[in-house]
């Protein structure tokens, strides 16, 4: 599969994510940096957060939050986790 976006409701923003398939896991891409990795569990019923020491960013670099930035600060927890697997699921 190739790289793809995927667009997530954020509070009363949306968010265009790029994703990344790998053999192990889907790197999260938001502004040129790796965010994170999720994986799918229960034949993509579930999806969790790989750790980050588990996430080879390869050519990218990680994300670095800021908080002063003009973009939203997006953290990686269980529902937003999951809006992204569905995304990821409908986008399959």
């Amino acid at each position: 599969m190739e790289v793809f976006n995927v667009k997530i409701g954020f509070g009363e923003n949306e968010l265009t994510l790029t994703i990344l398939p790998t053999d192990n896991y889907y790197k999260v891409i938001y502004y040129g940096g790796v965010l994170g990795a999720i994986r799918p569990e229960d034949n993509h019923a579930s999806w969790e957060k790989v750790p980050d020491e588990d996430v080879e960013a390869g050519d990218l670099p990680l994300y670095k939050h800021d908080l002063t930035a003009d973009r939203l600060d997006i953290v990686l927890d269980e529902s937003t986790v999951n809006l992204i697997g569905e995304e990821i699921n409908a986008a399959r």
